[in-house]
């Protein structure tokens, strides 16, 4: 095998492995937000975890987080404005990423 070749799968598989843990992260992500908009909607417990799922299979409707944007912004109308809610997907995306990196 040439050197051309190997560094061709060590590509692929890094690329492999990073659009994996973006996966995880987001999904993780979308879990923290649905349960960041259930507990400003008055849910706990079960409930709260019920709607967190509810989040994350919303991210399944279409490509991008504008499907989760538009779920959780409905959602939470006249409690928290759509900016919020974004500056939440942020904020709570650096946490999923830190959480998936350290395998929490």
């Amino acid at each position: 095998m040439s050197t051309f070749d190997q560094r061709e799968k060590d590509f692929e598989r890094k690329f492999a492995h990073d659009e994996e843990l973006r996966f995880k992260a987001t999904a993780r992500r979308n879990k923290l937000l649905g349960l960041w908009a259930a507990e400003k909607l008055g849910k706990s417990g079960a409930d709260a975890d019920a709607y967190a799922k509810e989040v994350v299979a919303a991210d399944f409707e279409e490509a991008g987080d504008d499907d989760v944007l538009r779920k959780v912004a409905k959602d939470l109308a006249g409690k928290a404005s759509e900016q919020d809610v974004r500056a939440a997907m942020v904020e709570l995306m650096a946490k999923a990423i830190d959480q998936v990196q350290k395998g929490v």
